[in-house]
């Protein structure tokens, strides 16, 4: 779509500019606004424009993370302005985009093209090796899809399909030693063992399931801890409301045993609660785990 490459390169140019100026929030709508009228007059793709500037800025950090990551010889600061940014794009498109509206192939190859176009010699060979690899640890969604008519999705939030999840906070004593229970993600981040709750199925039931399945380890649901909604995106059913229950759960201090090809987690581990503070967690489940650990230490 000739349009949605121009107003990929639009942004290309408001975050090359916001990035060489310091990195101002503040300042980049009207950047956006500025180089809209001056590169693409007429141009009615605001939505699609702001909405990405706006994911690169909400999801730096971790976008940053990644990059790193799936670059260790190339620290961030050390990316020319113009291939980190059009990484940004590209992970923010291939990670948090709606992939109805934007399939994976699509968000790389966009990227690519980027680079070859505003990037130096090797910019293509370098964001195509950096999206390549985040998308194969992604597990390659959507590598066998044969084009399909496009399907419009619902828009209204309260009409998501709601799918429904269910996990814990897993502890074990061992002698005077408490112990905590983590899964690490292929963004870097441990985080808690959960997954679907199967029809007609309790949650407790289904934390209780899906732990043994995920990390091989039989638990006893103590209590509910809470629970936490946040909207995804389903390459065939579009948005879904996502709400997960937490619950805390007590087994033994025994080896971890990851589930053989569980996508996206890389490693199951142990960790004693003076450890905790040092682990990179997801701000939404901080709440979750410290609740846990006043009770455990009551």
């Amino acid at each position: 779509m000739a349009n949605r490459h121009l107003s990929r390169s639009i942004v290309l140019q408001t975050l090359f500019e916001w990035d060489f100026n310091g990195q101002k929030d503040e300042s980049v709508k009207d950047i956006l606004d500025q180089n809209t009228s001056e590169f693409g007059p007429g141009l009615d793709d605001s939505s699609f424009m702001s909405s990405l500037v706006d994911t690169v800025l909400r999801k730096k950090q971790i976008i940053n993370e990644i990059i790193e990551k799936a670059a260790p010889e190339w620290p961030i600061d050390k990316i020319s302005i113009v291939d980190r940014n059009i990484l940004r794009m590209g992970l923010s498109e291939l990670l948090f985009s709606d992939r109805g509206e934007v399939p994976p192939k699509v968000a790389i190859n966009e990227a690519i093209e980027l680079a070859k176009t505003f990037g130096g010699d090797s910019s293509g060979r370098f964001v195509n090796g950096v999206l390549g690899a985040v998308y194969k640890e992604m597990g390659e969604p959507g590598k066998d899809e044969t084009s399909k008519k496009k399907i419009k999705f619902e828009t209204d939030p309260a009409k998501f399909p709601i799918e429904m999840k269910a996990g814990a906070v897993v502890y074990a004593r061992d002698g005077a030693e408490i112990y905590l229970a983590f899964v690490h993600d292929v963004f870097g981040y441990w985080t808690l063992s959960k997954g679907s709750i199967e029809e007609n199925e309790k949650a407790e039931d289904g934390a209780i399931r899906e732990i043994k399945e995920e990390i091989g380890l039989d638990v006893k649901i103590k209590e509910i801890l809470g629970e936490n909604e946040y909207i995804a995106s389903h390459p065939e059913k579009g948005k879904i409301r996502k709400k997960v229950y937490y619950f805390l759960a007590e087994g033994s201090h025994e080896d971890l045993v990851l589930e053989e090809g569980t996508g996206g987690l890389d490693k199951a581990q142990w960790f004693k609660l003076s450890e905790i503070p040092e682990l990179k967690i997801y701000d939404d489940i901080l709440p979750i785990i410290t609740k846990a650990i006043e009770i455990i230490t009551k």
